[in-house]
């Protein structure tokens, strides 16, 4: 349901599907830890593969820095390897040290296997392909110059890149931008003018490009200040671009986009932890969580929808009225609103008392709250909501507004509990009927193993 490397945590990824319709997924990783060290915390590649993009295998590390005296000789950060010829080819970020004021200077090099499952890969060269021009992107403090993404440009027979970087001509504040070079082979590139410079944005992270069936552009990037990722539409590479806002909210960063084993279009993206596993831990960097259902062209914005191959993970309902069943810690529930209503998740004892997870609706205003009623996240939504689906797995809390997904958070504290929805002016609680989460690998017991919640300590 949620993937990490044993004992480590996975940051920025990249998707891949083999021939045989097997899923890999390429990741940085690192320790848990709040404190991020830019020149030791990412220093290499995990790997895991997957049928269904929900059971994911480790397979151990498939990249590393380069060689002392190298653009990558410091750490290797996101990268994007696509099908090239009979293998593959892979652009990604090299950091080579830092500034004197301790900002990791970045460079995007270029890699081949030939192998199409993520492993072999072979340096080209022993430098850069592409580096920030200073016309027009900063360089040195403050720079941005990471997480390329490549794709076949629709005005030649060549290729786009698009590239996080930092517009010089904006206060570095607000200069996040999306990058653009354009290459005839790969190896030769021509750096041009951001491709999209919003003017508002203090980092543009892991930019994605998504051809859409009509021969339109979808570019998903992450926002560093909200910590969640935006969506803009364009009828061609070069633009005109559309901003849609948000499509990830806060805790879903770093989305990927790929086919599904059924066709369709679905967006995997990370999720943080808290260091410790507990509500006083500051949150670092996570996991990979499910994929959730891309929906466009239907003339809406782009919107995330719950993935139907999750169903395959739930099992039969419980806690219908009248019903006595035992509280589940990995569940699903669908709530349907009328007025404002807060659905109990968990509560201080086994056998109930104050609420420690609960979430809230009261049409527009979405929000999740831990122990006290502390308020842990919440959204307004564009539209007010008829009905709300909860996902929760350990500590991770999802929820759905009228299908589409509007919030997560964590939280560590209380038992699992037998829903329940408060609704306003009702005298009691009412049961919420729930569908437990059967988790792929129930029995790992390490730093990347679900939280299993004060049950089970």
């Amino acid at each position: 349901m949620r993937y990490a490397p044993p004992g480590l945590c996975v940051n920025d990824f990249a998707l891949l599907r083999d021939g045989d319709g097997t899923y890999a997924v390429l990741h940085l990783q690192g320790p848990w830890t709040a404190e991020f060290d830019h020149l030791r915390m990412e220093t290499s590649y995990g790997r895991a593969t997957s049928t269904d993009l929900v059971h994911w295998q480790p397979q151990g590390t498939a990249f590393g820095n380069g060689l002392p005296g190298r653009f990558d000789q410091q750490a290797v950060w996101t990268m994007h390897p696509f099908p090239y010829r009979a293998g593959m080819a892979m652009f990604y970020t090299g950091v080579s040290g830092l500034t004197p004021d301790g900002w990791p200077l970045q460079a995007v090099g270029l890699a081949y296997s030939d192998r199409t499952d993520g492993t072999g890969w072979r340096r080209h060269g022993t430098g850069p392909v592409v580096e920030a021009d200073p016309r027009w992107y900063r360089t040195g403090e403050r720079m941005g110059w990471r997480d390329p993404f490549v794709v076949r440009d629709d005005e030649s027979d060549g290729w786009v890149m698009v590239v996080c970087a930092s517009d010089a001509s904006l206060p570095v504040e607000v200069s996040g931008c999306v990058a653009l070079a354009t290459s005839d082979d790969l190896e030769h590139w021509t750096v041009h003018p951001p491709l999209l410079s919003p003017g508002d944005v203090d980092e543009l992270e892991c930019p994605v490009l998504e051809r859409l069936d009509d021969g339109s552009w979808l570019l998903l990037g992450s926002i560093g200040q909200t910590r969640g990722f935006e969506a803009w539409t364009a009828p061609r590479l070069r633009g005109p671009w559309t901003r849609h806002g948000q499509l990830g909210p806060t805790g879903a960063y770093a989305p990927r986009v790929i086919p599904a084993p059924d066709g369709s279009r679905v967006v995997l993206h990370t999720t943080p932890r808290r260091v410790g596993l507990t509500d006083s831990g500051e949150r670092c960097r996570g996991m990979l969580a499910q994929p959730k259902s891309l929906v466009t062209g239907d003339g809406s914005a782009p919107r995330l929808e719950w993935w139907p191959g999750l169903n395959a993970w739930l099992g039969e309902e419980t806690g219908q009225a009248g019903q006595v069943a035992p509280p589940v810690p990995h569940a699903v529930g669908d709530v349907t609103l009328s007025g404002r209503v807060e659905v109990v998740l968990r509560t201080e004892s086994p056998e109930g008392g104050r609420p420690m997870l609960a979430v809230g609706c009261d049409g527009k205003r979405l929000w999740a709250t831990g122990p006290d009623g502390t308020r842990l996240d919440e959204t307004v939504l564009t539209e007010p909501a008829a009905t709300l689906r909860i996902l929760t797995v350990g500590e991770y809390v999802e929820v759905y507004a009228d299908g589409v997904f509007a919030l997560t958070t964590l939280c560590y504290s209380g038992y699992a509990a037998r829903w329940t929805a408060v609704t306003e002016g009702a005298a009691d609680p009412v049961p919420v009927p729930v569908r437990p989460v059967r988790l792929p690998d129930p029995g790992r017991d390490d730093a990347s193993a679900v939280w299993p919640g004060v049950t089970g300590s």
